[in-house]
């Protein structure tokens, strides 16, 4: 049965992650990080690039499932005529090596389960060598070494380059599998008691959970947005991937298809402001740092994305042998986008860092240097045309989002020299700037006879990143070129009461073929001006809509296709996350303020 983006769940430990259906088959997991290969890849083509199915003998999709508490511990559960089971998923924060714990726990009645586990290496290109060793199955090809075991030991044997256990839980009985990586050339580590990591993973996420200091109407979307943005954190360095997954389409069957498995720079001020606002400051600190040692070096050579260390070379290649999520072809990994010039990343990490100053973080006494590099590069280089914020794969055009987010970088480093004048700046030449930029902008970016702010200088087309325009203080909300613009994009982007970036039809700014849903990011942004524009009651209506289009786990993906009532895109999204925990904040103080 082929599952839908939003029927998987995501499980994870802080370095990597998989997703889980609701036919209980880990459809997707790289390892030993985030961007590694996957060794499980059947999201991407069919099973024979690799999955881990544990259910019902004969069972389809699970009768229900969740996460147990305000964990990342997945909990599902099959109701069959024989009785009920339930599976826990969980990948336990490793001290050395990552494992995948799955718990089956007997309810009621008596069950017969099979365990179905296909390993294959470089994205399902490898089957790998299978053998016995102190009664566990090991796998091994090149630099990939996976021991598989249960706890008691069930029957297990190997048909067709497969791995198959079957066994029966009555009431009260439980059986575990535990596998786990580790490089081949290496003795196995240590093993992991699964029974302990389920209780120290649901004590861990129970306590981070508790640190949330948001107790509002949505807190249950809320902390399961922040729960889902530290899955995507990579803990050694603090760094937060867009998504855990790659080539996850734009389009069923389209070529809109893009690894996500990387940091960008564009989600850092609304990351920030995220975990800041929720009380998470150490998290905040961590994505700061990581930001700063990212950046860190000549400002021309300033990237839109890094890797989950601050790697810069992502080369974008394509794998052949995979037909993509319902034959979305191709299927890539590494991202060329990374060689783009994108000027707004300057103003988004200028903005950051204000932002960690302001809201109190210890300052690295590097910080404010950096700023007034990238600020010297900006001066220079602001008027030139890039690519923009959506990473279009056509000509550069001079974006209007682009040169606002100059205006934000000037803006802000006016403030903070306002602010603390012993530091050193051009203050009188940041002025300046600051001033040509928005002259310009309202000059060349704006339709007078539509009231609207456009994509890009000279075009007709229109842009959901202007809706950002009153929210970096650009122009402030009561401006009729706001409302205007509000008004515009809402008409012209808008479909099902969501937003779409911009238009795909005709000849498109991308440069691509095909079409693709409503961006969620951007809807979150419409809430957000039309609250900042007084109408909270429309705010309200479009938030709502939002939280009605995750699935049952409370996740979202990159978009949303209302014709198909689909979710599309990477997935979960960590900008759709974002989005849903930075509105719902300001709605609760708009509340509370009224």
């Amino acid at each position: 049965m082929t599952q839908r983006i939003e029927d998987y769940a995501l499980i994870g430990d802080l370095q990597t992650a998989a997703l889980v259906g609701r036919d209980g088959s880990v459809d997707w997991l790289c390892l030993p990080r985030f961007d590694s290969a996957a060794c499980f890849a059947a999201l991407l083509g069919d099973q024979e690039n690799g999955h881990w199915r544990i259910a019902p003998e004969g069972a389809g999709n699970c009768t229900r499932r969740g996460y147990a508490d305000d964990s990342l511990v997945l909990e599902s559960i099959w109701e069959t005529e024989h009785g009920a089971v339930k599976v826990s998923d969980l990948m336990p924060q490793r001290d050395v090596a990552p494992d995948v714990v799955r718990i089956i726990e007997g309810l009621s009645g008596e069950v017969a389960m099979r365990s179905t586990l296909r390993l294959r290496f470089d994205y399902g290109s490898i089957v790998p060598w299978m053998r016995r060793s102190d009664g566990h199955r090991v796998a091994i090809a090149g630099p990939d070494s996976v021991w598989l075991r249960s706890e008691p030991a069930v029957k297990t044997w190997g048909k067709r380059n497969a791995t198959y256990s079957t066994f029966t839980v009555a009431e009260g009985e439980r059986v575990a599998f535990v596998l786990t990586w580790h490089p081949s050339h290496e003795p196995r580590p240590a093993l992991v008691d699964p029974f302990e990591a389920l209780q120290h993973s649901l004590e861990d996420w129970q306590e981070w959970s508790g640190r949330c200091r948001y107790q509002g109407p949505y807190r249950e979307a809320v902390l399961r947005s922040l729960i889902t943005l530290k899955a995507l954190t990579y803990a050694p360095t603090g760094g937060i991937v867009a998504a855990p997954t790659t080539s996850l389409p734009e389009e069923i069957g389209g070529v809109r298809n893009w690894d996500y498995r990387y940091c960008w720079l564009r989600d850092a001020t609304l990351t920030l402001g995220s975990l800041l606002s929720a009380g998470y400051l150490d998290e905040a600190a961590a994505w700061r740092d990581w930001l700063l040692r990212a950046v860190a070096g000549d400002p021309a050579d300033l990237q839109i994305m890094y890797g989950l260390a601050g790697e810069r070379r992502l080369p974008e290649t394509e794998l052949p042998w995979l037909r993509g999520y319902e034959s979305s072809a191709p299927v890539r990994i590494g991202n060329a986008a990374v060689n783009q010039l994108q000027l707004d990343v300057y103003g988004e990490v200028i903005d950051s860092l204000h932002l960690a100053r302001c809201a109190g973080l210890v300052a690295e006494k590097n910080a404010w240097h950096l700023q007034v590099s990238l600020l010297g590069f900006l001066e220079n280089s602001w008027r030139e045309p890039d690519e923009g914020l959506w990473e279009v794969r056509g000509p550069r055009r001079h974006f209007v989002h682009s040169k606002v987010m100059a205006w934000v970088a000037a803006d802000r480093a006016v403030r903070t020299l306002e602010a603390e004048p012993s530091l050193s700046g051009s203050l009188g030449r940041w002025r300046a700037m600051r001033d040509e930029v928005h002259r310009e902008v309202c000059e060349k970016g704006y339709d007078p006879v539509r009231n609207t702010f456009t994509q890009f200088y000279g075009s007709e087309e229109l842009d959901a990143a202007t809706l950002l325009i009153p929210r970096v203080g650009f122009l402030p909300p009561d401006d009729p070129r706001v409302i205007g613009t509000i008004d515009a994009v809402r008409d012209e982007l808008g479909h099902g009461g969501l937003v779409r970036r911009y238009s795909t039809e005709g000849r498109p700014v991308d440069g691509l073929p095909g079409d693709e849903g409503t961006f969620l990011a951007c809807s979150f942004w419409l809430a957000d001006a039309l609250r900042m524009t007084g109408r909270v009651k429309e705010a309200r209506e479009v938030f709502e809509r939002l939280l009605s289009l995750r699935n049952d786990v409370g996740l979202l993906a990159e978009e949303y296709d209302p014709l198909s009532g689909r979710q599309l895109g990477n997935y979960p999204q960590a900008f759709s996350h974002i989005g849903l925990v930075g509105t719902a904040l300001a709605l609760d103080r708009e509340e509370t303020a009224g």
